[in-house]
């Protein structure tokens, strides 16, 4: 007969398979770039990114990375909300600043985000 192998507890079975949430975080802002430089033809990128960062805000909480999180949700709502404004503005021609203002102010935020991530330091 075998020997039923120890019991493992719950800390050794789960670190081998919980994803570090700094190489989490990376992901998140690799698909919001992804969704935002390929000019919304990714856009479903962007949205996983956001689905990601709800899913995994709890994990998050109290870290550095939940800052990055909040930083890559604040960044899509608000560009979102500036995007659909801009594009109703586009009917009376005057939008076309918005869009390019609100492209420049989202890619600006997630180069500044991702690069305080990898120096491994607070977005803000």
């Amino acid at each position: 007969m075998t020997e039923p192998s120890p019991p493992t507890t719950p800390s050794t079975a789960t670190s081998s398979t919980t994803i570090d949430l700094k190489t989490l975080t990376h992901v998140a802002y690799g698909l919001f770039a992804v969704g935002i430089l390929s000019m919304g033809m990714f856009g479903a990128a962007a949205v996983a990114a956001v689905i990601l960062l709800f899913v995994k805000r709890a994990d998050a909480a109290g870290t550095v990375y939940a800052l990055h999180f909040d930083w890559l949700l604040y960044t899509f709502w608000w560009g979102a909300l500036w995007f659909a404004v801009s594009a109703l503005a586009t009917l009376v021609h005057i939008g076309w600043v918005g869009v390019v203002a609100t492209g420049v102010w989202v890619i600006y935020r997630l180069i500044k985000g991702w690069l305080a991530l990898y120096e491994s330091r607070t977005v803000i």
